[in-house]
């Protein structure tokens, strides 16, 4: 089920990536504070980073923010301004969440 699509800003990087507000947020509803988010990294081409990565999903301000682990997948996967994130949540073997990524071209 999909949780949200984004197209990348410069504040995604320099804030943390905060969840659009048309968001399917049922799946992360159950939470106070920080919440972590074990979840599968996946290139459009489906390359997969090859072990999950731990989001932190804050709410700051009233939205929902990912920050630590975000910021790890940014670096590691070279994201940038323009490109596409898709949050999934699904059952993938144990693990709850998928991130598929789009590079811009």
């Amino acid at each position: 089920m999909e949780i949200f699509t984004k197209k990348l800003t410069p504040i995604d990087f320099d804030r943390g990536l905060v969840l659009p507000p048309r968001s399917n947020l049922e799946p992360l509803q159950h939470f106070q504070g920080t919440i972590e988010l074990s979840t599968i990294v996946e290139s459009a081409a489906g390359a997969r980073l090859l072990d999950p990565v731990i989001i932190h999903c804050s709410t700051i301000r009233g939205s929902l923010v990912f920050k630590r682990g975000w910021y790890d997948i940014a670096r590691y996967v070279g994201l940038k301004s323009g490109d596409t994130v898709t949050f999934y949540q699904e059952d993938n073997g144990g693990e709850r969440f998928k991130l598929t990524v789009k590079n811009f071209c």
